[in-house]
């Protein structure tokens, strides 16, 4: 692209685009402020993809890539994701190297209480874990922290309409302010503590615990073979058979490692008196449920981890669960079996002030969220979904309404996105990958590798025939929708100083969006579609595929396949740039460049031909 913007003569009003950007950032960045624009939060990573458009696709690339290799491992390396997530969770100003505190996981020292080497490493990471918890909350004043436990949910999540912005601008900005003091480089370490526990040579040596006198256990229906006392809290070993867990009735425990069975696990979510729970499960068919916010790998200022080896598991919360955090780290590993992740909102791989991971190795799974799921980015955070196998389905929506009055429709804020709530923080780091499989994608409003205010969301399939279907077919809890079915700003979209990336590498792939969809820029905004292989269609009615207005750049790729490009025409840029009319913003630039293949096109557009749209800087190239 650079080749042909200096061929067309054109690169200079390219430069001075970026030029633009770089600007109305440091406009924003630090202690300055224009508008209801501010950079508290602002990471790095996310400014730097905004300064450099056309490089940031590569690094968007690299880095969906680097985080798939460390979920795929045979050897799950979760320590890598941990690592890669503090990397790119850096903020503007602060120091560039990763902290030595990562490279080491600082369990501290805890005396072997077994004989058992996989139970003294859980104990150990257990500990470890709770005394970096501790380290990351310390810069802060006890009464700063009570204001956390108190404020952070509701203002993020708690209240009628938790999407764009927070219930109080004032008081939403004070916890995002108080996150940002935390000391993350130890909220990492927590993090790295624990990540050993889904190793599987310590998971088959907690497999082979041997029972050993036990007290009562309130909370446990069922058999527990063993219980050991930490600085931490307990470690129960529930045995073999059928079991159930009543998580916050069992006083003091810290770990919770069930040898096998159908089992049952009620709540389960942290407080100040507990900031690390890890749930182990060896085997069965079991169910996870509750209500509170903060569970099944859900975490609020603190770490909790759930670890399931095999079975067909069913997991169904409300709010901050299933891999989520608020202030913390909250991780959910499924290793095999057809699951079913349920969740009203930040739930499956969603993160405020910490990481939010959740990771499924194998089997044809259901993931079904409402708002704010599947992989999703706010004020600090780094969330992520990956999926390795299967036949997969993602949910999203049918619930929160539309922010739109004149178009029909769900909010979404789901797969892929980064979202920073508008005037009070700005956004982080979304992404969900998945490995292979014929897939099916629905989502409502702000879905779908996108970014909205200062943040960055990604997607990748690297695999099968997928469907990105647009809008949610039924309502979230599965009757007739209300509204018609719509989508708006969808399937690699950028919006308010923000960034989305979305490839797929094989796969007659499907790409739908209503409205301002399918690679489309608006307002200082990157949306980027690569597709590498397959024979896939492209379904835009509103804006053609590829479109940018604003100060935008809009791409989409597709390197081969006998392609269809249906609705609007593609490639368009629009004239306006009027959220900026006394700046020189270089203008908007739309690519759609497709490879090898017999493609179509609507109106009079032909395959093999070479087009400039719209205004000056929209260009259709079909090779």
């Amino acid at each position: 692209m650079v080749k042909g913007l200096k061929q067309r003569g054109i690169d200079p009003a390219f430069m001075e685009m970026e030029t633009f950007f770089g600007a109305r950032l440091d406009a924003s960045g630090g202690t300055n402020t224009f508008s209801d624009k501010t950079g508290n939060c602002r990471l790095a990573w996310v400014d730097k993809l905004l300064r450099h458009p056309l490089t940031s696709i590569s690094e968007a690339d690299g880095f969906t890539r680097q985080a798939y290799a460390a979920v795929s491992q045979q050897k799950i390396h979760l320590g890598a994701i941990i690592d890669l997530a503090a990397v790119k969770l850096r903020t503007v100003g602060a120091p560039m190297a990763v902290p030595s505190v990562l490279q080491e996981p600082a369990t501290g020292v805890v005396p072997a209480v077994t004989d058992n080497a996989g139970l003294n490493i859980l104990i150990q990471a257990v500990v470890g874990a709770g005394i970096n918890v501790q380290k990351a909350l310390a810069p802060l004043a006890p009464a700063e922290i009570a204001e956390l436990h108190a404020g952070l949910y509701y203002q993020t999540t708690g209240h009628d309409w938790p999407a764009v912005s927070v219930a109080d601008k004032a008081v939403g900005r004070r916890m995002f302010d108080l996150l940002e003091s935390m000391d993350a480089p130890c909220q990492y370490a927590a993090a790295r503590s624990v990540s050993v526990l889904v190793h599987p040579e310590v998971l088959r040596d907690l497999g082979k615990v041997q029972p050993r006198p036990a007290p009562a256990m309130n909370g446990v229906n069922g058999s527990v073979v063993a219980v050991f006392e930490t600085s931490a809290g307990r470690v129960v070993v529930g045995g073999h058979g059928t079991n159930e867990y009543l998580l916050d009735t069992m006083t003091n425990v810290c770990a919770v490692v069930d040898l096998g069975g159908d089992d049952g696990y009620i709540e389960g979510s942290l407080s100040a008196d507990r900031p690390v729970l890890v749930i182990i499960d060896l085997g069965g068919h079991d169910v996870y449920r509750g209500v509170k916010p903060g569970i099944q790998g859900g975490a609020l200022l603190g770490v909790s981890m759930l670890v399931d080896v095999a079975g067909n598991d069913r997991y169904e919360a409300v709010d901050v669960a299933q891999g989520s955090s608020l202030g913390g780290v909250g991780v959910l590993v499924d290793m095999a079996g057809d699951d079913h992740f349920t969740g009203r909102c930040r739930v499956q791989g969603q993160a405020i002030g910490g990481i939010g991971l959740l990771i499924d190795r194998t089997g044809e799974d259901r993931y079904r969220g409402a708002l704010l799921a599947q992989g999703v980015g706010g004020p600090l955070g780094f969330g992520l979904l990956a999926d390795l196998t299967g036949a997969d389905h993602y949910y999203a929506g049918g619930l929160y309404a539309s922010p739109y009055d004149d178009s029909p429709g769900y909010a979404g804020f789901s797969q892929g996105v980064g979202i920073g709530p508008r005037g009070a923080a700005n956004g982080g780091i979304g992404a969900l990958l998945d490995g292979g499989g014929d897939d099916i994608y629905e989502a409502d409003y702000f879905s779908m590798a996108g970014g909205y205010w200062f943040a960055a969301g990604f997607m990748r399939d690297f695999g099968g025939n997928d469907q990105r279907l647009g809008s949610t077919r039924t309502a979230f809890d599965g009757s007739e929708r209300k509204p018609a079915r719509f989508m708006r700003w969808g399937v690699g979209f950028g919006c308010h100083y923000a960034a989305g990336y979305l490839f797929d590498d094989k796969g007659d792939d499907l790409y739908l969006a209503d409205f301002a969809g399918v690679a489309f820029a608006w307002d200082l905004a990157i949306a980027v579609i690569c597709d590498f292989e397959g024979n896939d269609r492209y379904v835009s009615p509103g804006h053609g595929a590829a479109t940018a207005a604003n100060a935008g750049l809009a791409v989409l790729y597709d390197a081969a396949g006998d392609d269809v490009y249906q609705g609007a025409p593609p490639a368009t840029v629009k004239q306006n740039t009027d959220y900026h009319p006394d700046q020189k913003t270089g203008g908007n630039f739309a690519f759609l460049i497709d490879g090898k293949g017999q493609d179509q096109y609507p109106g009079n557009l032909e395959n093999g031909g070479e087009y400039e749209r719209g205004w000056a800087g929209g260009f259709l190239i079909d090779r």
